[in-house]
């Protein structure tokens, strides 16, 4: 018997509204801004998957590849053609990062400066190895 259940991903920003406009447009999740009181939101898929984003004062963005500030977590997403994934995620803010390490995916960051990946996806809809440490 599971302890717990219906984990939620909280991801820390300086805007909390903004992060979830992006990955809900980004997934096409639902964003719960209803009594939305500027320190936490959350975007949700019909299964109930969700993330949260949480407000932090003085927010510091990750710096990735280096380890100064790690990036503590990150996103992969699989899309089926990586320069169409590139444009849309682009169009919603995001900013592709100058180092990219590999074939199968890039590297962006989100509108709060974490990393996230774009993952081409296999034949067989495995997500793509983007494994994203410095």
């Amino acid at each position: 018997m599971a302890i717990a259940r219906v984990p939620s991903t909280v991801i820390d920003c300086p805007d909390p509204e903004a992060l979830a406009i992006f990955y809900g447009a980004l997934l096409d999740w639902k964003v719960d801004l209803d009594g939305y009181d500027g320190d936490w939101t959350e975007i949700s898929d019909v299964t109930g998957q969700r993330f949260a984003f949480q407000k932090v004062e003085n927010y510091t963005p990750p710096v990735w590849p280096g380890q100064h500030i790690p990036q503590q977590m990150h996103i992969d997403v699989d899309v089926d053609d990586l320069d169409e994934g590139e444009a849309a995620v682009l169009a919603l803010g995001a900013t592709k990062h100058e180092q990219q390490l590999g074939r199968t995916f890039r590297v962006f960051l989100d509108p709060a400066g974490h990393p996230f990946c774009l993952c081409q996806a296999s034949p067989a809809g495995a997500a793509g190895a983007a494994q994203i440490s410095g």
